[in-house]
């Protein structure tokens, strides 16, 4: 699949660059960072611009491969990087996919993820045709439980950690908001 741009009102969705005419590594490297970003975005290592690069490239591999549609959330003046909207372990036969999301700590407040998500999320139930797509995220994590609330997510369980982590907050909706 070839990444798609997507107008989102007040920020648009465009595909993660590190090119010379747009460079997200430098806040990617600040985005991950900030101490909640590695709290609530764990497995990624981006301190520094290599480490970036990387990342950005891995998001270009999974567009390729149909595993990930991934947007960094623009400001459409400057094309600054807000943060990135994505919808993961996709599986386009079954019609099913899980939403993920951060924003950079400079840009939380303003409603970017909400605008983001929804705007990623009428993609995958529009042009994507999916029947389903999930959203999880640690029970501590209020930012993402008002985001999944404001899409129109239901909340479907709560998973207890393995070892003793975490609960996780598990929400669906379907193309017309139904659980």
């Amino acid at each position: 699949m070839e990444p798609v741009e997507i107008n989102a009102g007040s920020y648009y969705l465009r595909q993660l660059r590190a090119d010379e005419l747009l460079d997200d590594r430098p806040a990617l490297v600040e985005a991950f960072a900030d101490p909640a970003q590695r709290r609530y975005v764990p497995g990624y290592q981006v301190g520094t611009l290599e480490e970036a690069g990387e990342y950005v490239a891995v998001r270009a591999r999974q567009w390729e491969r149909d595993e990930r549609c991934s947007w960094a959330v623009a400001e459409p003046t400057t094309g600054d990087l807000l943060g990135e909207v994505l919808l993961k372990n996709l599986d386009l036969d079954a019609g099913v996919a899980e939403a993920g999301l951060w924003v950079h700590p400079r840009a939380r407040g303003r409603g970017v993820g909400v605008t983001a998500l929804s705007a990623a999320l009428r993609f995958g139930f529009g042009a994507l045709g999916l029947r389903e797509i999930s959203y999880q995220h640690e029970e501590s994590n209020r930012a993402s439980a008002a985001v999944a609330q404001r899409c129109g997510f239901t909340h479907l369980r709560t998973q207890h950690g393995d070892q003793g982590g975490e609960p996780e907050l598990i929400w669906t909706r379907g193309p017309d908001g139904e659980a």
